[in-house]
């Protein structure tokens, strides 16, 4: 909206010149000015740009196929490069126990090693859905299709 409008007002002063009865100095002002509302109007561009990068690459990763994969869920224990706040990984192995992908986990208890066989329907950007048909909560059991009406109050 800044954008828009510090735009308009800068091609309102440049391109819409104020008519010859106007005194010399209102037309000299609108020229020092108009330079000042273009670098308002960069600047607020860059701000848009900035602040919506995050959003639209997680819109455009939720359009990402869901996999299913009948192989191994991996446990392991943070380890020196762990991030901060983060209690381990879970990783999805294939069924020749290679790594498809890996998230970290969030937690205070740490994790400990594991590995089991399982059925795991999971996203590169999501992580884990189910394990053997079992929901992890990353989608509600509760979501509609395409998620329309989830704002609804419940009764």
């Amino acid at each position: 909206m800044c954008t828009t409008v510090f735009g308009a007002l800068t091609a309102g002063l440049l391109f819409f010149p104020l008519p010859a009865s106007a005194n010399l100095t209102h037309r000299e002002s609108a020229f020092v000015i108009a330079p000042i509302f273009g670098l308002i109007t960069c600047a607020f561009l860059a701000y848009a740009i900035v602040v919506l990068v995050s959003p639209v690459r997680a819109l455009i990763e939720t359009f990402s196929p869901i996999y299913i994969v009948d192989g191994y869920l991996r446990y392991r224990r943070p380890d020196r490069n762990t991030e901060a706040n983060s209690s381990g990984y879970v990783a999805v192995l294939s069924d020749e126990r290679r790594t498809i992908c890996e998230w970290p986990c969030l937690g205070e208890l740490p994790i400990s090693d594991s590995m089991r066989p399982a059925m795991i329907e999971f996203s590169y950007y999501g992580g884990v859905h189910r394990i053997d048909g079992r929901s992890t909560g990353v989608v509600p059991e509760s979501m509609a299709p395409v998620g329309v009406g989830n704002n609804v109050p419940r009764r």
